[in-house]
């Protein structure tokens, strides 16, 4: 098995290399830990049946009273794995978010992590270069142009090799290893090429391109042959799925048919396995007496508005955060919206600040979010209110709470996790989810009111048709939509990716 690293087969820079563990001449069931506690001793030794790698640990310090702690992460992997894995013994390798030398491997909330200490030039490459400024933009749809930079391959390839030499030390003989993400698509033929013992899973959270733009990419093969390393490869949605068996079979020596693959002799399974959120979690904060007084309160210091209008997103090009103001402006501008009777509330969570081209889309966005407030605020009015900030999950729950209209319009997202929890904390029912066609959501989500971001006559009349539809037709759909994400929980999705992976 190769994935075109193996020029660069020793160990990574200051990392010493350990012998590889003993493999056993049987696997053990590996339904283990599916749906049951893991009964097993491997923390004592940092080892366990289940590790998960991804590009960050699924916590980050914070300063409390000058005291450094450590706090459980927002984003969407974070939310939908943590619930899973606070009931089973595992190990979570992923970068500590410093440059300095990071801490010793620790235990929180029921998850030991292993921090990945990662420099300011291999974050420049590695990060910063090949992962968000070639990869991320490609796999979008390529909405803003990648950029190829030779120098940021080899330091793609180090990191990679760092991560997979930390997988194969801390996995148990015959147990699973979960990769995740963009960021580590080498890491599963490279841990394989170490520890053939081990079944592996590799999950991909943002979407899988055609072949007219991964066909762009200088070391496409070796990004495939680094996925075919895995048992199980999982995408957001089919059309994932497909397009990257189709490009393994154009640009590897990989066999099979549909989306059952055959490469170094090994089958491979590529399938679609939509992530979701924890419903239950989100129903019950919506419930909560705190949260139903925070989105009481919330609605009282918008001076009783009548149309609460939010957006929550990552501060990001691919989601379409301006197009959706620019709609917002323009109904305000036809007279089609009042400013004093509809407010919109808009929630920008920082994003990779050191990328300067996510400093521009700042900027632009809150030039634009100027603009409407000086053409159409008032004293005592503001059409649109913006926090650009993290918020504590209460908060966020009574932002939903309190939003009549929920507008989630990416240009294209791998599935986009906040229109489900939006939908999970309309306990009555009403409020409208507008969502863009360009999510993976989109595909189960077929009852939200669905729209071409890139149609701006289209978005404004949607967003219209949002403010003023009958709440006999909000409660029909809403029915729908709860009935959707609840059935389709992040429990399901973990217990149909282990069940592939253990099979």
């Amino acid at each position: 098995m190769t994935c075109g690293t193996e020029a660069h087969s020793g160990p990574s820079a200051g990392v010493k290399e350990r012998p590889t563990p003993p493999q056993e001449p049987s696997r053990p069931d590996r339904t283990r830990g599916v749906l049951q506690p893991i009964m097993t001793s491997a923390l004592s030794t940092e080892r366990s049946d289940i590790v998960i790698l991804s590009n960050r640990l699924p916590v980050h310090q914070t300063e409390r009273d000058g005291k450094q702690n450590w706090e459980i992460s927002p984003g969407g992997l974070v939310s939908a794995m943590t619930p899973i894995l606070r009931d089973h013994e595992c190990i979570w390798i992923g970068w500590a978010g410093t440059s300095t030398d990071g801490p010793e491997p620790f235990t929180h909330s029921g998850i030991h992590n292993v921090p990945i200490t990662l420099s300011e030039q291999e974050l420049e490459g590695y990060y910063d270069g090949f992962s968000n400024r070639t990869l991320w933009p490609l796999y979008h749809d390529a909405i803003r142009p990648p950029e190829f930079n030779r120098r940021w391959w080899s330091t793609f390839v180090e990191v990679n090799r760092r991560f997979a030499h930390a997988a194969v030390e801390h996995v148990s003989p015959g147990g699973l290893v979960w990769v995740h993400d963009y960021h580590l698509q080498l890491v599963p033929a490279m841990i394989r090429r170490k520890r053939p013992d081990v079944r592996i899973g590799f999950f991909l959270h943002i979407p899988f391109p055609p072949q007219e733009l991964f066909a762009q990419l200088p070391r496409r093969a070796e990004i495939l042959r680094g996925m075919l390393g895995a048992d199980v490869v999982g995408f957001q949605t089919r059309t994932g799925a497909q397009n990257f068996c189709r490009l393994s079979r154009r640009f590897t020596s990989t066999g099979g048919r549909g989306l059952e693959l055959r490469f170094d002799s090994r089958r491979i399974q590529a399938r679609e396995f939509p992530i979701s959120i924890d419903f239950k979690r989100f129903e019950s904060l919506a419930q909560s007496p705190s949260v139903i007084e925070l989105a009481r309160n919330l609605r009282e210091r918008l001076n009783g508005v009548e149309r609460i209008i939010l957006g929550v997103d990552r501060m990001d090009y691919t989601k379409g955060i301006e197009l959706r103001l620019r709609a917002f402006q323009e109904l305000l501008r036809s007279n089609r919206v009042d400013p004093a009777k509809c407010v919109f509330v808009q929630v920008g969570v920082p994003s990779r600040e050191r990328v300067g081209t996510y400093r521009d889309i700042r900027a632009s966005i809150e030039e634009v979010i100027g603009q409407i407030n000086g053409e159409f605020g008032e004293l005592g009015v503001t059409p649109v209110h913006y926090l650009y900030r993290s918020l504590p999950v209460e908060e966020l729950v009574s932002l939903y709470c309190a939003a009549d209209i929920m507008m989630v319009t990416p240009l294209r997202d791998g599935m986009n996790l906040v229109a489900k929890e939006y939908v999970a904390t309309r306990v009555n029912n009403d409020g409208v989810l507008l969502l863009s066609e360009f999510t993976g959501a989109a595909r189960s989500l077929r009852s939200a009111l669905l729209v071409n971001p890139h149609d701006d006559i289209g978005l404004q009349d949607a967003l219209e048709k949002a403010l003023n539809m009958p709440l006999a037709r909000q409660r029909q759909a809403m029915k729908s939509l709860r009935r959707v994400v609840q059935r389709h929980d992040v429990y399901t999705w973990a217990r149909e990716f282990f069940g592939a992976l253990a099979a």
